[in-house]
């Protein structure tokens, strides 16, 4: 792990795409704090203007010195050019990653999702980028029933959006086996954490149930309940990123999962969300939740097996499910 030690690495040139989305902006300023310098890129698609708001208030002058920001599309090769120029490591995040929104629109998932992928590993070959680490998604296991969730058990998928993922890893392997960049793909699993966004019609799950508990407005779980998740929070997330930036040449061209190892149910997961709301507000009004019918697209149970990561990267999940949502009520009560 290298918390707690974050000055103790080279400067180097980093870029964040996605900056200003959830777990862009948690990179960002990690990366800050870490005393490197950091090139942002957002299209606010999805990205949030106030979350670069909050970096300003959550980091000192001389760090935020380091920080440069730029709006722009990464389908716009030319940007993607001027991003990479003098970078060391590329963090690659931007996409739109919303399964039943990928199902709605599926030409602008993958020109979000893959042809802005394309463009960024081109222009990382070009300007001679060291490391490039990208997300990926538990959604590439698709339709395989093996659980836990392991690396070499990916099956077909189930929507666009899981398409485009396998699409990426696809890529960053042809890349770094022609051009020599070093490649890491995360899959990660359900992260959450403070600044996802609790809004819209593809909100993720624990926002969004946050959100109606703390509006006394009824939780709606799609489905019987019955779907696990493993649920992970973001800061390991952020952990992660950094070792895979970090790890040998040897440990890279492949994809990771990332996550807490845990599978929990949705209705456990009410369950749990419910008990921390009310130890905290006893006069919250807690309905039982409301049971719709199953989304198209979602894979029915996930967990990861995280042996590789943990052998390979040394990631070691210092924030497990309650203490997470604990974490992530107390700053949405806070914001609101």
């Amino acid at each position: 792990m290298v918390q707690g030690r974050e000055q103790d690495s080279e400067q180097k040139k980093w870029v964040v795409t996605g900056a200003a989305g959830f777990i862009g902006f948690h990179l960002v300023n990690r990366l800050l704090k870490m005393g490197q310098v950091v090139y942002g890129v957002d299209n606010f698609i999805t990205g949030k203007r106030e979350r670069l708001d909050a970096l300003a208030k959550q980091n000192t002058p001389e760090a935020l010195k380091n920080f440069e920001f730029v709006e722009g599309d990464l389908q716009d090769i030319e940007i993607c050019r001027r991003l990479c120029r003098g970078t060391a490591i590329v963090l690659h995040h931007a996409a739109i990653g919303s399964v039943p929104e990928s199902i709605a629109n599926p030409l602008a998932t993958h020109a979000n999702n893959v042809n802005t992928f394309v463009n960024m590993t081109v222009a990382a070959k070009e300007a001679g980028v060291e490391r490039f680490v990208y997300a990926s998604s538990s959604s590439v296991y698709g339709d395989d029933p093996h659980l836990p969730k392991m690396e070499g058990k990916v099956g077909k998928p189930l929507s666009p959006y899981a398409a485009t993922k396998q699409m990426n890893e696809l890529y960053a392997q042809t890349i770094q086996k022609n051009y020599g960049i070093e490649t890491i793909g995360l899959r990660y699993f359900n992260v959450f954490g403070p600044w996802q966004d609790p809004c819209g019609p593809y909100a993720a799950v624990i926002p969004l149930w946050i959100r109606a508990f703390l509006q006394n407005e009824p939780v709606h779980i799609f489905g019987d309940g019955l779907q696990s998740r493993d649920f992970c929070y973001v800061s390991n997330v952020v952990e992660a990123n950094v070792l895979a930036a970090r790890a040998p040449r040897s440990e890279t061209g492949r994809a990771y999962n990332i996550g807490c190892g845990q599978a929990t149910s949705l209705v456990e997961l009410y369950r749990i969300l419910r008990d921390e709301v009310l130890a905290i507000e006893p006069k919250s009004r807690v309905d039982q939740p409301i049971h719709l019918a199953n989304r198209a697209g979602d894979i029915v149970h996930s967990v990861a097996d995280i042996q590789l990561a943990k052998r390979e990267l040394g990631f070691e999940p210092s924030v497990h499910l309650r203490e997470g949502l604990r974490q992530t009520l107390a700053w949405y009560r806070g914001s609101r």
